[in-house]
């Protein structure tokens, strides 16, 4: 049986918010696997043990440019360590001036990027100098450049820390606007259910079965009722799933919005600063003893 340590119980309660006890024994039932015990806890806790997947840790802004009168477009995340420099102009200049040069010369990838002609060097001697006169590491993490089927349009939120770039066709910029407000806060995974991956909608599905068994439902019922928790998911993640934030009536959904003004999405990108990383914490306490530590043991 694999050993169950306390750094692995204090990784899972991190990521679900879930008590102690209830962490370890879903280890130990998953046999020290931290995926099973997470789906463990979901289908034990339901959404209470959730909390991790939002969590947003690291600094930094989004930066969108859209040029050739909204057929082209770009967004653009960078990373710094605090808050304090991304507030910082020079690195939000270097964080947009990053975004045009994704729009006018199509990189392939960062490192691509990274590499192109800028100012008297090039993009990254920039960001390296910039590094160096302030003291702080920045990188640019990620980037998606659109050629619009229809029209692009952005919205910046929360002092550039979620970026939204929609390619509607039909529609006016009123619509445009809305959508993208929309996105920015019901953070859709994709647009209908062709794009949500396949290996999640079997979790959902498997955690649905689970807990259904576990509440007692009858089992000639079970895969019925799973069925309709993937549905209601799919509702919830889908762009055109999702019920307008705007809705007059609290029920249009944004399939039906899309329907009554003659429009339809191509696509679009939603970046949220920081998401999927880890921001390091520190225990001052303990850091401060193990310096102490240290210089006692030098003299």
């Amino acid at each position: 049986m694999a050993e169950i340590t306390a750094g692995m119980v204090k990784e899972l309660r991190e990521k679900t918010d879930a008590p102690m006890m209830e962490c370890k024994k879903a280890l130990s039932e998953a046999g020290g696997d931290m995926a099973k015990a997470e789906e463990i806890l979901r289908v034990k806790l339901g959404n209470k043990a959730t909390k991790a997947a939002a969590r947003i840790t690291a600094e930094g802004v989004v930066a969108i440019h859209i040029a050739g009168g909204g057929k082209q477009g770009a967004i653009l995340e960078g990373n710094c360590e605090t808050d304090f420099v991304a507030r910082n102009d020079d690195f939000i200049a270097l964080v947009k001036n990053a975004a045009e040069l994704v729009v006018d010369k199509a990189p392939s990838d960062v490192a691509a990027l990274l590499s192109l002609p800028f100012g008297s060097g090039t993009l990254e001697s920039t960001r390296s100098a910039l590094v160096g006169r302030i003291g702080e590491n920045m990188t640019l993490r990620r980037f998606q450049r659109i050629e619009a089927r229809g029209r692009l349009y952005s919205y910046i939120h929360g002092g550039a820390r979620i970026g939204v770039l929609l390619d509607l066709v039909g529609g006016d910029e009123q619509l445009g606007k809305d959508l993208s407000m929309h996105i920015a806060a019901s953070r859709p995974k994709a647009i209908d259910a062709f794009g949500i991956d396949a290996a999640l909608l079997d979790t959902e599905r498997r955690i649905a079965t689970e807990k259904a068994r576990e509440e007692g439902k009858p089992e000639n019922l079970v895969e019925k009722i799973a069925e309709g928790s993937v549905q209601k998911f799919l509702k919830e993640v889908t762009l055109l799933g999702q019920v307008f934030v705007k809705a007059e009536d609290g029920k249009q959904t944004i399939e039906q919005l899309l329907r009554a003004r003659g429009a339809t999405v191509a696509g679009f990108a939603l970046y949220v600063v920081g998401e999927g990383i880890e921001k390091k914490s520190s225990d001052f306490a303990a850091e401060v003893a193990q310096q102490a530590a240290a210089a006692a043991a030098k003299k």
